[in-house]
């Protein structure tokens, strides 16, 4: 060797020679493997280069243009096809073809650099050298940009975490005004989730459902105390701003990129629409997206078995013979059916119902589930 080379980690580089000429490769090999590169693969045969290249996964190609079954543009081609629009592996082009054409052709395909035959040996050591550098240098950039993309999501899951927590305190805090268990929105995402196992939904959607079902009644921060804690049936314009809160909820929630916060949005705008179609939107049938479809059954279960300002409670059975009666009005059969199965095996969180005032009898059916759509 006329002189020294540093490779430094350049040395470990997997270097991969394909050309159907044996002398070539016999003498690329002991040329680098002399100048102290420890990794080298040679292949004549270019057919046999994509498996190659998959096995050997190497950090540069030395490639031979002229080559007998499959010309080393094909070569490139099949590798590049092979290769993510943001990775960088360099290939050296082996030719003695020093045409401008040859030299575009190739660029073209997407060869890194070219090595003109006849070789000499220190041009195509430092060129290896240098292109194993930059491909180092780049995969480090590349490492570098998956750990901040990997902190920047981590942040925003923080974020979205926070704010989905502000959310549920706020969830809360609204429930106190109108339910003295201070529980109704658990117990909605518990029996909703309950619902969608029994239909079938994947349990990850379920862990989602479960805790975006509770934000279903946000909004009702924009309704009024006079309305909200009405004693008796709402008048017409009353009733008017109590259906506000499913708007207003999906305006407080919308935005977000959150999977619970964007399902809770569309539960909190539709969990009021009915099978019939006669719910605030009018929206009816399959149409009524399938969360707020369950979450609608399990709310309206809770508030009949729980007391509010304006019924007393209704005992558990009562409620569920209601709820069955409703099935193809008010509730999507399907769902009722799961809903009748859940209770039927024990799996519905009634908490504690509060009992029905003495004196009083629960409202008529027509009327209570009229009051809960609320």
């Amino acid at each position: 060797m006329s002189m020294q080379i540093d490779l430094g980690d350049s040395a470990d580089g997997r270097i991969l020679v394909i050309d159907d000429e044996p002398a070539n490769t016999i003498l690329l090999r002991r040329l680098l493997t002399d100048y102290g590169y420890r990794s080298v693969t040679c292949l004549n045969d270019p057919r046999a280069a994509l498996a190659s290249f998959l096995d050997e996964e190497p950090d540069i190609i030395l490639l031979d243009l002229n080559m007998p079954h499959m010309d080393g543009y094909a070569v490139l081609g099949a590798v590049r096809a092979w290769l993510p629009p943001d990775a960088y592996l360099p290939i050296l082009v082996l030719t003695g073809d020093a045409t401008t054409d040859a030299r575009h052709r190739a660029l073209a395909a997407g060869a890194t650099d070219f090595l003109t035959k006849p070789f000499d040996a220190v041009e195509v050591a430092l060129r290896v050298r240098n292109t194993l550098q930059t491909r180092s240098f780049h995969k480090q950039i590349q490492a570098q940009n998956a750990r901040l993309e990997d902190r920047v999501r981590e942040r925003t899951r923080e974020v979205e975490e926070s704010r989905l927590e502000m959310l549920e305190h706020l969830g809360h805090a609204i429930e106190c005004r109108d339910d003295v268990t201070h529980r109704h929105t658990v117990r909605v995402g518990n029996n909703a989730a309950a619902l969608a196992r029994d239909l079938g939904l994947p349990e990850e959607h379920i862990a989602i459902l479960r805790r975006a079902a509770p934000l279903h009644d946000i909004g009702k921060i924009g309704v009024p105390d006079a309305i909200l804690l009405k004693p008796g049936r709402l008048t017409s314009d009353e009733f008017a701003v109590m259906k506000t809160h499913t708007t207003v909820g999906a305006r407080i929630l919308a935005g977000s990129s959150s999977e619970i916060v964007r399902l809770a949005e569309t539960i909190a705008q539709t969990h009021h629409e009915r099978w019939d179609g006669r719910g605030y939107l009018g929206v009816q049938g399959e149409s009524i997206p399938f969360e707020s479809r369950i979450v609608s059954v399990a709310d309206v279960f809770d508030a009949l078995t729980h007391s509010r300002p304006y019924k007393p409670a209704w005992p558990v059975d009562e409620a569920v013979a209601e709820i069955e009666r409703q099935a193809g009005q008010q509730f999507d059969p399907r769902v009722v059916a799961s809903f009748v199965r859940a209770h039927e095996r024990g799996e519905l969180d009634s908490g504690e119902p509060t009992p029905v005032h003495a004196g009083a009898a629960p409202a008529d059916p027509a009327s209570a589930v009229v009051a809960t759509t609320g």
